[in-house]
């Protein structure tokens, strides 16, 4: 039941609302507080709406992130699903709201202090984003329409992006501020990736006991975890029997050594870090 009601909370729509909100506040706030005053660019569209800003100096950060979203909105409408359009183009929304009313600016004079600092805080907003049903819009969307009718790999078009944006920002910008602009744009990249991986990590558990049906039985009446059998044979005793294959949450592990070795204290585990599982009780495939 427990793991029933964690998954509708994740599926529900103020749940999803509440994370894009929260990741774009931050991620605008990264970038127009402490990017923008010294005067350096991120990666994707935000990135060259930047460069669109500093080389115009018309209108607002804002106003150019609306601009080169529009055909990338119109592009998704008609290749994505609705589920993730809509919730992409609030996270964008969002963003674009939070980069025009965010006046404040973080009083950093170190221009590497400042990289470090926008792409740390920019890496957790995107990070929360991307734990939504949706995403943060711009290039995320191109990318993800690439990769279903070309199959491209979605960081593979991201950097290849990038780097285009980049060779061309070395035409209108300073190289020591295209330099820290690469800083902070790896840093975030680095946060994101890192912040995925432990919230999506899991560990599977491969338990061989004399006890297993025993235990395997404690593990879905107490854990409410599911479990598989593996039929297996000793290479020394000749003797066949069930092997325990089940995955649980990080934090569970310890629970389950103690329910193992309270049945069988000479059972034998197996623990594999496990990057994502999708399925019943764990992740849902998210639908693009």
């Amino acid at each position: 039941m427990a793991q029933f009601d964690t998954r509708r909370i994740t599926m529900s729509i103020p749940w999803n609302i509440m994370l894009l909100t929260v990741g774009g506040i931050l991620f605008s706030f990264g970038l127009k507080a402490i990017a923008v005053p010294h005067g350096f660019i991120s990666g994707g569209l935000f990135g060259a709406a930047m460069l669109l800003f500093y080389q115009t100096d018309l209108l607002s950060l804002a106003f150019w992130y609306v601009v080169v979203n529009i055909p990338v909105l119109l592009l998704g409408w008609f290749s994505l699903t609705h589920r993730f359009f809509f919730y992409s183009l609030y996270g964008m929304v969002i963003t674009t709201i939070a980069a025009q009313f965010i006046t404040v600016v973080v009083p950093l004079a170190d221009p590497m202090l400042a990289a470090v600092a926008s792409g740390s805080v920019c890496g957790v907003g995107l990070a929360i984003m991307l734990r939504s049903l949706g995403s943060d819009g711009g290039l995320t969307i191109v990318a993800m329409v690439l990769h279903q009718k070309y199959n491209l790999k979605v960081g593979g078009f991201s950097l290849m992006f990038n780097v285009v944006l980049f060779l061309l920002a070395m035409f209108y910008m300073p190289v020591d501020t295209l330099l820290y602009s690469i800083v902070m744009v790896y840093i975030y990249s680095g946060i994101l990736d890192y912040s995925m991986a432990v919230v999506n990590q899991r560990k599977m558990v491969i338990i061989i006991s004399d006890n297993s049906e025993k235990i395997a039985a404690e593990i879905m009446e107490r854990m409410h975890k599911g479990v598989t059998y593996l039929y297996a044979k000793g290479a020394y005793t000749n003797r066949e029997r069930h092997v325990i294959l089940t995955v649980v949450q990080n934090y569970q592990l310890k629970r389950l050594e103690e329910l193992v070795y309270t049945i069988d204290d000479k059972a034998f585990l197996i623990m594999e870090n496990t990057y994502n599982v999708i399925g019943r009780g764990f992740s849902e495939r998210k639908r693009y």
